[in-house]
Formats: structure tokens, sequence, C-alpha cells
């Protein structure tokens, strides 16, 4: 019986030694934390988790592309590039809140009527980018849908593929 538990013991240390592992590990608890914000509705844990500014450049580089990719004139497309950093702050202000973030915790199956996964259930979702970024995906060898990016000792919100996310809000 010792021998086993000795076995499990450093079986489960070199697994956490690997720097995939305890980055996702580590991760795993602000992405609880951001969670728990989410579903309880808290601001001021929420904002601690989310990286406002990468959200709102996300948003901006989304509307420059996508204007220039229209087929409009060149004048309305320019008008549209310049009001896009505008754009971007009103959306971001008005869109990144705990509210609009509940359906993204819903469809993870964090819905209010279950209890948020331990943080090592969080940590095996996460896929790791390199040492300073993981992301969420619903499936292991699906699409970011969230990535999170590690910022003075805390994992927050950087990013999300806003083609998934639109795919799931057209169902």
């Amino acid at each position: 019986m010792r021998i086993r538990t000795l076995l499990t013991l450093t079986l489960a240390t070199a697994a956490l030694s690997g720097c995939a592992t305890v980055s996702r590990y580590d991760a795993a608890g602000d992405v609880h934390a951001l969670l728990v914000a989410i579903r309880n509705n808290d601001h001021a844990a929420f904002d601690a988790r989310v990286d406002r500014s990468a959200l709102k450049a996300q948003i901006e580089s989304r509307l420059v592309r996508e204007a220039r990719s229209s087929k409009m004139s060149g004048g309305l497309q320019a008008a549209i590039i310049a009001l896009a950093a505008p754009a971007a702050d009103i959306a971001g202000a008005a869109l990144v809140q705990p509210e609009t973030f509940r359906y993204a915790a819903n469809y993870y199956g964090y819905t209010p009527d279950r209890p948020i996964p331990d943080r090592i259930a969080i940590a095996a979702a996460l896929r790791p980018l390199d040492s300073d970024h993981v992301c969420a995906a619903k499936t292991k060898d699906g699409p970011c849908l969230l990535t999170f990016t590690l910022e003075g000792g805390t994992w927050r919100l950087s990013g999300f593929d806003a083609e998934a996310v639109n795919l799931h809000f057209n169902r």
C-alpha cells in the first residue's frame, strides 16, 4: 500500500512539474474566481480578472478588419475605420460586464443551478498556448473561445473568438 501511495504522489508531482500543467492549474484559480464573479454579478471581482483594454483592442481590430474587407467606397470605409476606436470603447463598456459573460458561462455548463467545478476540473479544460496564455475551448481540439493572459500574477480574460461565439448565438 505504501509503494502505491508513493508511486501515486511521485506521478502527481511529475505531472504538476511540467510548465503547461502548472500554468493551467494557476490559471484555473483565476478562471474559477471569474466564473464566481459572473455568477454573483460581482463587478469588482469581475474587473480584477478581465483585461478591458485587450478586449476593446480586439473589438476595434475586428471592426477595422470588417470595414477593410467590405466593398464600401473609400470614403465610407475610411470613416468607419476612423470610428472603430470610439465604437470599440462604447461596445467594450456596454458588453464587458458580468451579465454578458453569464451567457458564455452557461455555454460551458456553469449554470446557476450547478456548482462551479473546482480548480482541477477547470485546469483540465484549459489549453496552454504559451507560458503566459491559456484558452478555454468547448472541446479538446476545438477553437479557443476565451483566452486568458498572465499579467502581474493574475490570469485575466484577454480575448475571445467572436466567430465561434456568433455561431453559438445564431443557433
